[in-house]
């Protein structure tokens, strides 16, 4: 039967993505980190990972058991825990997924701060729009806004993002400014192309009750960045996150257009897989991460 151990140092190998530093944070040489892990292979009869000179590729049977291997050690963290007490420095690596809006506006520093505070732990973090298959490609934590359909996962609510749309100056001086949503037919639509379906369809509220309409433009993009830019240059008007043009509205260069009509909200979530109980370490980041938020929730 194969060693707890070997188990534990399997999963770590995956997460910190090589040999050399699973050694280091074991505080073992590489060659030793190379014979366990082979031990483990030849006791399973099955080869786990594929090495290359640039990165580690799980096989079938090395997925299957690296998502067990990180429940033997998180039970055996949480085994340490209740017997040590919550006074004993944190550590470990930390994988993790955030929209691009948020990682730029406060997520960077956050995360790179709370890895200050706590120096022996890692954390490596994906900028990315789409809803990563957590289990399936290993991260321990994401940060996403909109809705959450996998029951397998845990989601904590962190804080409910509000749209805009928005204009700038120059391109309502020569077009007008739109007084209900349905002027907003005859005028030039940036899309923001990141979102599966509904981009061109922006949504409004009308006595209580949401409705969408269908809006046209000739310029898309998946980046928020670019259709910041295209808005603030007076190519049309941009629907998106409030919280990624605020500074701009605060200093007039963009004008925020039918506040009171505007339907689209999103929640923004930390979402992580389904355990009995979290690692310490992701409940301290997600608390980390919440408090940035709240910080400056005015954005939103």
């Amino acid at each position: 039967m194969p060693r707890t151990d070997d188990l534990i140092l399997f999963s770590q190998v995956i997460e910190l993505g090589s040999f050399s530093k699973a050694a280091d944070t074991n505080g073992l040489t590489n060659s030793v980190v190379s014979k366990r892990i082979a031990r483990l292979e030849q006791e399973l009869g099955s080869t786990l990972i594929h090495r290359t000179t640039r990165r580690l590729t799980l096989t079938e049977a090395g997925r299957v058991l690296f998502e067990h291997a990180q429940a033997v050690a998180q039970t055996a963290q949480e085994a340490f825990d209740a017997v040590t007490g919550y006074s004993e420095s944190l550590q470990g690596h930390i994988r993790m997924s955030v929209p691009t809006i948020s990682g730029e506006l406060l997520l960077a520093e956050a995360v790179a701060q709370f890895c200050e505070l706590h120096p022996a732990i890692s954390v490596d973090m994906s900028l990315d729009n789409r809803f990563v298959d957590l289990v399936g490609e290993g991260y321990d934590l994401v940060i996403r806004t909109g809705h959450l359909e996998d029951s397998s996962l845990i989601a904590r609510h962190i804080l409910d993002s509000r749209w805009t749309i928005c204009a700038a100056p120059a391109y309502l001086s020569r077009h007008g400014k739109p007084q209900v949503p349905e002027d907003l037919l005859q005028h030039n639509c940036l899309i923001y192309s990141y979102q599966e379906s509904g981009a061109r369809d922006w949504l409004f509220s009308r006595h209580g009750e949401t409705y969408s309409l269908r809006v046209s433009g000739n310029f898309s993009t998946d980046n928020a960045a670019a259709l910041r830019k295209a808005a603030l240059a007076g190519h049309g008007l941009a629907y998106v996150p409030r919280c990624l043009v605020y500074p701009d509205l605060q200093a007039g260069r963009l004008v925020e257009l039918l506040p009171s009509r505007v339907g689209k909200v999103l929640g923004i979530y930390a979402v992580y897989p389904y355990n009995r109980q979290p690692p310490r370490k992701i409940k301290l980041l997600i608390e980390h991460i919440r408090a940035r938020y709240m910080e400056i929730r005015h954005y939103f």
